[in-house]
Protein backbone atom coordinates (compact mmCIF):
# COMPACT_ATOMS: atom_id res chain seq x y z
CA UNK A 1 0.00 0.00 0.00
CA UNK A 2 1.30 3.43 -0.88
CA UNK A 3 1.59 5.31 2.39
CA UNK A 4 3.15 8.58 1.25
CA UNK A 5 1.20 11.50 2.67
CA UNK A 6 0.17 13.76 -0.18
CA UNK A 7 -2.34 16.64 -0.01
CA UNK A 8 -5.31 15.99 -2.25
CA UNK A 9 -7.47 18.16 -4.47
CA UNK A 10 -11.11 18.39 -3.38
CA UNK A 11 -13.95 18.73 -5.90
CA UNK A 12 -15.65 21.43 -3.85
CA UNK A 13 -15.34 24.88 -5.38
CA UNK A 14 -15.38 26.43 -1.92
CA UNK A 15 -12.11 24.98 -0.61
CA UNK A 16 -8.51 24.43 -1.65
CA UNK A 17 -5.95 21.97 -0.35
CA UNK A 18 -2.31 22.77 -0.80
CA UNK A 19 1.07 22.57 0.84
CA UNK A 20 3.27 25.55 1.54
CA UNK A 21 7.02 25.58 1.87
CA UNK A 22 9.24 28.71 1.84
CA UNK A 23 9.73 31.79 -0.28
CA UNK A 24 8.90 30.69 -3.85
CA UNK A 25 5.31 29.67 -4.49
CA UNK A 26 3.47 29.17 -7.78
CA UNK A 27 -0.29 28.79 -7.59
CA UNK A 28 -2.88 28.23 -10.30
CA UNK A 29 -6.64 28.12 -9.99
CA UNK A 30 -9.21 26.32 -12.10
CA UNK A 31 -12.94 26.64 -11.45
CA UNK A 32 -12.19 28.02 -7.99
CA UNK A 33 -9.97 25.07 -7.01
CA UNK A 34 -6.26 25.24 -6.31
CA UNK A 35 -4.76 22.86 -8.83
CA UNK A 36 -1.04 23.59 -8.62
CA UNK A 37 1.23 24.55 -5.73
CA UNK A 38 4.96 24.14 -5.71
CA UNK A 39 7.75 25.73 -3.69
CA UNK A 40 11.38 25.35 -2.83
CA UNK A 41 12.89 25.12 0.65
CA UNK A 42 15.12 28.15 1.25
CA UNK A 43 16.37 30.83 -1.14
CA UNK A 44 14.70 32.25 -4.23
CA UNK A 45 13.47 29.78 -6.82
CA UNK A 46 14.83 30.05 -10.35
CA UNK A 47 11.27 29.99 -11.65
CA UNK A 48 10.11 33.03 -9.62
CA UNK A 49 9.61 35.08 -12.78
CA UNK A 50 7.57 32.38 -14.49
CA UNK A 51 5.42 32.01 -11.37
CA UNK A 52 4.73 35.73 -11.14
CA UNK A 53 3.77 35.83 -14.80
CA UNK A 54 1.27 33.04 -14.30
CA UNK A 55 -0.24 34.81 -11.28
CA UNK A 56 -0.50 38.07 -13.25
CA UNK A 57 -2.27 36.27 -16.09
CA UNK A 58 -4.71 34.73 -13.59
CA UNK A 59 -5.48 38.16 -12.15
CA UNK A 60 -6.14 39.53 -15.65
CA UNK A 61 -8.48 36.61 -16.38
CA UNK A 62 -10.37 37.18 -13.14
CA UNK A 63 -10.96 40.83 -14.07
CA UNK A 64 -11.89 40.17 -17.67
CA UNK A 65 -14.62 37.65 -16.98
CA UNK A 66 -14.98 33.97 -17.95
CA UNK A 67 -11.86 32.32 -19.25
CA UNK A 68 -11.77 31.06 -22.79
CA UNK A 69 -10.78 27.49 -23.53
CA UNK A 70 -7.59 28.91 -25.08
CA UNK A 71 -6.58 30.54 -21.80
CA UNK A 72 -7.45 27.39 -19.91
CA UNK A 73 -5.35 25.18 -22.17
CA UNK A 74 -2.44 27.63 -22.06
CA UNK A 75 -2.48 27.65 -18.27
CA UNK A 76 -2.81 23.87 -18.08
CA UNK A 77 0.15 23.53 -20.45
CA UNK A 78 2.18 26.01 -18.40
CA UNK A 79 1.38 24.07 -15.21
CA UNK A 80 2.63 20.86 -16.74
CA UNK A 81 5.84 22.58 -17.92
CA UNK A 82 6.74 24.50 -14.77
CA UNK A 83 5.80 21.95 -12.11
CA UNK A 84 8.63 19.53 -12.99
CA UNK A 85 11.08 22.48 -12.94
CA UNK A 86 10.01 23.45 -9.45
CA UNK A 87 9.74 20.06 -7.83
CA UNK A 88 13.47 19.21 -7.92
CA UNK A 89 14.10 22.18 -5.59
CA UNK A 90 11.72 20.83 -2.95
CA UNK A 91 13.16 19.26 0.18
CA UNK A 92 10.99 16.15 0.19
CA UNK A 93 12.39 15.02 3.53
CA UNK A 94 10.66 17.90 5.27
CA UNK A 95 7.77 18.81 2.97
CA UNK A 96 4.78 16.95 1.54
CA UNK A 97 4.68 16.30 -2.21
CA UNK A 98 2.47 18.43 -4.40
CA UNK A 99 -0.52 16.57 -5.85
CA UNK A 100 -1.86 18.01 -9.09
CA UNK A 101 -4.97 16.81 -10.91
CA UNK A 102 -4.05 18.45 -14.21
CA UNK A 103 -0.85 16.38 -14.41
CA UNK A 104 -2.90 13.18 -14.08
CA UNK A 105 -5.51 14.27 -16.61
CA UNK A 106 -2.85 15.27 -19.12
CA UNK A 107 -1.14 11.91 -18.72
CA UNK A 108 -4.41 10.09 -19.32
CA UNK A 109 -5.20 12.12 -22.43
CA UNK A 110 -1.87 11.09 -23.91
CA UNK A 111 -2.94 7.42 -24.01
CA UNK A 112 -6.74 7.57 -24.22
CA UNK A 113 -8.81 7.47 -27.41
CA UNK A 114 -12.56 7.25 -27.96
CA UNK A 115 -12.18 3.62 -28.99
CA UNK A 116 -10.52 2.85 -25.63
CA UNK A 117 -12.93 4.95 -23.53
CA UNK A 118 -15.52 2.24 -22.80
CA UNK A 119 -12.90 -0.19 -21.50
CA UNK A 120 -11.40 2.44 -19.22
CA UNK A 121 -14.84 3.41 -17.87
CA UNK A 122 -15.62 -0.28 -17.26
CA UNK A 123 -12.43 -0.45 -15.20
CA UNK A 124 -13.89 2.15 -12.83
CA UNK A 125 -17.07 0.16 -12.29
CA UNK A 126 -15.22 -3.08 -11.66
CA UNK A 127 -12.79 -1.53 -9.18
CA UNK A 128 -15.40 0.45 -7.23
CA UNK A 129 -18.15 -2.16 -7.65
CA UNK A 130 -16.73 -4.50 -5.01
CA UNK A 131 -17.74 -2.10 -2.23
CA UNK A 132 -19.96 -3.46 0.54
CA UNK A 133 -21.47 -0.83 2.82
CA UNK A 134 -22.11 -3.31 5.66
CA UNK A 135 -18.45 -3.99 6.42
CA UNK A 136 -16.86 -1.17 4.38
CA UNK A 137 -14.88 -3.70 2.37
CA UNK A 138 -13.83 -3.32 -1.26
CA UNK A 139 -14.42 -0.19 -3.26
CA UNK A 140 -12.29 2.29 -5.17
CA UNK A 141 -8.86 1.15 -4.07
CA UNK A 142 -6.97 0.03 -7.18
CA UNK A 143 -7.33 -3.65 -6.27
CA UNK A 144 -8.61 -4.35 -9.78
CA UNK A 145 -4.98 -4.79 -10.90
CA UNK A 146 -4.92 -8.01 -8.82
CA UNK A 147 -8.32 -9.21 -10.06
CA UNK A 148 -7.98 -9.26 -13.85
CA UNK A 149 -7.95 -13.08 -13.98
CA UNK A 150 -11.51 -13.30 -12.67
CA UNK A 151 -14.11 -14.20 -15.31
CA UNK A 152 -16.11 -11.01 -14.73
CA UNK A 153 -13.00 -8.94 -15.46
CA UNK A 154 -12.12 -10.52 -18.79
CA UNK A 155 -10.55 -7.98 -21.12
CA UNK A 156 -9.75 -5.39 -18.48
CA UNK A 157 -6.05 -6.19 -18.63
CA UNK A 158 -5.94 -4.17 -21.86
CA UNK A 159 -7.26 -1.07 -20.11
CA UNK A 160 -4.83 -1.58 -17.24
CA UNK A 161 -1.93 -1.72 -19.69
CA UNK A 162 -3.14 1.49 -21.32
CA UNK A 163 -3.29 3.32 -17.99
CA UNK A 164 0.00 1.74 -16.96
CA UNK A 165 1.69 3.73 -19.72
CA UNK A 166 0.11 6.92 -18.41
CA UNK A 167 1.10 6.07 -14.84
CA UNK A 168 4.75 5.63 -15.78
CA UNK A 169 4.89 9.16 -17.18
CA UNK A 170 2.89 10.71 -14.36
CA UNK A 171 5.02 9.02 -11.69
CA UNK A 172 8.08 10.75 -13.15
CA UNK A 173 6.51 14.04 -12.04
CA UNK A 174 4.38 13.01 -9.06
CA UNK A 175 3.33 9.67 -7.67
CA UNK A 176 -0.25 8.66 -8.41
CA UNK A 177 -2.17 5.75 -6.94
CA UNK A 178 -3.95 3.32 -9.23
CA UNK A 179 -7.23 4.24 -7.53
CA UNK A 180 -6.85 7.95 -8.32
CA UNK A 181 -5.60 7.22 -11.83
CA UNK A 182 -8.56 4.98 -12.67
CA UNK A 183 -11.08 7.43 -11.19
CA UNK A 184 -9.67 10.33 -13.23
CA UNK A 185 -9.34 8.19 -16.37
CA UNK A 186 -13.02 7.20 -16.20
CA UNK A 187 -14.05 10.85 -15.96
CA UNK A 188 -11.80 11.67 -18.92
CA UNK A 189 -13.32 8.80 -20.93
CA UNK A 190 -16.82 10.20 -20.39
CA UNK A 191 -15.79 13.74 -21.37
CA UNK A 192 -13.82 12.55 -24.41
CA UNK A 193 -16.97 10.89 -25.80
CA UNK A 194 -19.09 14.00 -25.33
CA UNK A 195 -20.40 13.37 -21.83
CA UNK A 196 -20.32 15.68 -18.81
CA UNK A 197 -17.15 17.06 -17.27
CA UNK A 198 -16.69 15.36 -13.91
CA UNK A 199 -14.46 16.73 -11.11
CA UNK A 200 -12.52 14.07 -9.21
CA UNK A 201 -11.25 14.42 -5.66
CA UNK A 202 -7.71 13.06 -5.29
CA UNK A 203 -5.90 11.27 -2.48
CA UNK A 204 -7.00 7.63 -2.60
CA UNK A 205 -4.66 4.97 -1.23
CA UNK A 206 -4.17 1.69 -3.07
CA UNK A 207 -4.93 -1.71 -1.64
CA UNK A 208 -2.09 -4.25 -1.67
CA UNK A 209 -4.44 -7.22 -2.08
CA UNK A 210 -7.43 -8.26 -4.16
CA UNK A 211 -10.96 -7.51 -2.95
CA UNK A 212 -13.36 -10.39 -2.16
CA UNK A 213 -14.81 -12.11 -5.22
CA UNK A 214 -18.49 -12.32 -6.11
CA UNK A 215 -19.31 -8.67 -5.40
CA UNK A 216 -20.17 -7.52 -8.93
CA UNK A 217 -23.66 -7.86 -10.46
CA UNK A 218 -24.19 -11.07 -12.41
CA UNK A 219 -25.65 -10.68 -15.89
CA UNK A 220 -28.60 -12.96 -15.04
CA UNK A 221 -30.03 -10.82 -12.22
CA UNK A 222 -33.55 -9.43 -12.47
CA UNK A 223 -34.50 -5.89 -11.41
CA UNK A 224 -35.39 -6.82 -7.83
CA UNK A 225 -32.07 -8.57 -7.31
CA UNK A 226 -30.20 -5.68 -8.89
CA UNK A 227 -31.88 -3.16 -6.61
CA UNK A 228 -31.00 -5.27 -3.59
CA UNK A 229 -27.38 -5.64 -4.67
CA UNK A 230 -26.92 -1.95 -5.38
CA UNK A 231 -28.42 -1.08 -2.01
CA UNK A 232 -25.62 -3.10 -0.34
CA UNK A 233 -23.23 -0.72 -2.08
CA UNK A 234 -25.09 2.37 -0.89
CA UNK A 235 -26.85 3.22 -4.17
CA UNK A 236 -30.52 3.96 -4.77
CA UNK A 237 -32.54 2.58 -7.72
CA UNK A 238 -32.26 5.99 -9.39
CA UNK A 239 -28.46 5.94 -9.05
CA UNK A 240 -28.38 2.36 -10.33
CA UNK A 241 -30.32 3.36 -13.45
CA UNK A 242 -28.25 6.45 -14.21
CA UNK A 243 -24.96 4.58 -13.76
CA UNK A 244 -26.24 1.89 -16.11
CA UNK A 245 -26.36 4.63 -18.71
CA UNK A 246 -22.58 4.20 -19.02
CA UNK A 247 -23.44 1.32 -21.38
CA UNK A 248 -24.27 3.96 -23.96
CA UNK A 249 -20.61 3.68 -25.07
CA UNK A 250 -18.78 0.51 -26.00
CA UNK A 251 -19.85 -2.45 -28.02
CA UNK A 252 -23.19 -3.20 -26.41
CA UNK A 253 -25.22 -1.84 -29.31
CA UNK A 254 -26.76 1.28 -27.76
CA UNK A 255 -26.14 3.90 -30.42
CA UNK A 256 -22.61 4.96 -31.34
CA UNK A 257 -19.93 3.10 -29.33
CA UNK A 258 -17.91 6.30 -28.97
CA UNK A 259 -20.64 8.84 -28.16
CA UNK A 260 -21.76 9.34 -24.56
CA UNK A 261 -25.42 10.42 -24.72
CA UNK A 262 -28.87 9.24 -23.62
CA UNK A 263 -29.40 6.79 -26.50
CA UNK A 264 -29.13 3.91 -24.02
CA UNK A 265 -32.43 4.89 -22.41
CA UNK A 266 -34.17 5.54 -25.71
CA UNK A 267 -33.28 2.06 -26.96
CA UNK A 268 -34.53 0.45 -23.74
CA UNK A 269 -37.90 2.13 -24.22
CA UNK A 270 -38.35 0.39 -27.58
CA UNK A 271 -38.99 -2.80 -25.61
CA UNK A 272 -38.40 -5.06 -28.57
CA UNK A 273 -35.55 -7.38 -29.55
CA UNK A 274 -32.95 -5.93 -31.86
CA UNK A 275 -32.34 -8.20 -34.83
CA UNK A 276 -29.46 -8.45 -37.22
CA UNK A 277 -29.75 -8.56 -41.02
CA UNK A 278 -29.81 -12.38 -40.83
CA UNK A 279 -32.88 -12.29 -38.62
CA UNK A 280 -31.02 -13.55 -35.56
CA UNK A 281 -31.33 -11.66 -32.30
CA UNK A 282 -28.45 -9.20 -32.01
CA UNK A 283 -26.39 -8.77 -28.87
CA UNK A 284 -27.76 -5.42 -27.72
CA UNK A 285 -26.94 -4.83 -24.10
CA UNK A 286 -27.01 -7.30 -21.24
CA UNK A 287 -29.87 -9.11 -19.59
CA UNK A 288 -29.48 -6.72 -16.67
CA UNK A 289 -30.02 -3.73 -18.97
CA UNK A 290 -33.38 -5.01 -20.16
CA UNK A 291 -34.32 -6.11 -16.65
CA UNK A 292 -34.51 -2.45 -15.68
CA UNK A 293 -37.49 -1.97 -17.99
CA UNK A 294 -39.43 -4.63 -16.06
CA UNK A 295 -39.46 -2.61 -12.84
CA UNK A 296 -41.86 0.34 -12.54
CA UNK A 297 -39.47 2.47 -10.45
CA UNK A 298 -36.56 1.89 -12.78
CA UNK A 299 -38.73 2.40 -15.85
CA UNK A 300 -39.79 5.80 -14.56
CA UNK A 301 -36.14 6.92 -14.45
CA UNK A 302 -35.45 5.41 -17.87
CA UNK A 303 -38.20 7.58 -19.31
CA UNK A 304 -36.88 10.69 -17.56
CA UNK A 305 -33.36 10.22 -18.92
CA UNK A 306 -34.59 9.29 -22.39
CA UNK A 307 -36.41 12.62 -22.59
CA UNK A 308 -33.83 14.82 -20.85
CA UNK A 309 -30.16 14.31 -21.67
CA UNK A 310 -29.08 17.28 -19.53
CA UNK A 311 -30.76 15.67 -16.52
CA UNK A 312 -28.97 12.41 -17.34
CA UNK A 313 -25.61 14.19 -17.49
CA UNK A 314 -26.18 16.01 -14.18
CA UNK A 315 -27.32 12.88 -12.35
CA UNK A 316 -24.57 10.74 -13.88
CA UNK A 317 -21.96 13.24 -12.72
CA UNK A 318 -23.26 13.08 -9.14
CA UNK A 319 -23.50 9.29 -9.14
CA UNK A 320 -20.01 8.91 -10.62
CA UNK A 321 -18.48 11.11 -7.93
CA UNK A 322 -20.18 8.95 -5.32
CA UNK A 323 -19.06 5.75 -7.06
CA UNK A 324 -15.37 6.66 -7.14
CA UNK A 325 -15.52 7.62 -3.47
CA UNK A 326 -17.04 4.30 -2.43
CA UNK A 327 -14.81 2.48 0.04
CA UNK A 328 -11.85 4.75 -0.64
CA UNK A 329 -9.16 5.23 1.98
CA UNK A 330 -7.79 8.75 1.78
CA UNK A 331 -4.37 10.24 2.29
CA UNK A 332 -4.06 12.72 5.10
CA UNK A 333 -2.06 15.95 4.83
Amino acid sequence: MELTNIPYLASSSSSSFYSSYSRCTCRGKRAGNLVITASAAGGRCAADLACSQLVEQQNEDALSGPRSSWHYRRREFASAIFLPLLLPHVDVSSAAETYNESIIRSGVRNVLTKAKAAGVLRLVFHDAGTFDVSDKSGGMNGSIIYEVDRPENTGLNRSIKILGKAKAGIDDIQKVSWADLIAVAGAEAVALCGGPEIPVRLGRLDSSTADPAGKLPEETLDAAALKTLFSTKGFSPQEMVVLSGAHTIGGKGFGSPIVFDNTYFKVLLEKKPQTSSSGMEAMVGLRTDWALTEDDECLRWIRIYAEDQARFFDDFRAAYIKLVGSGATWRTA
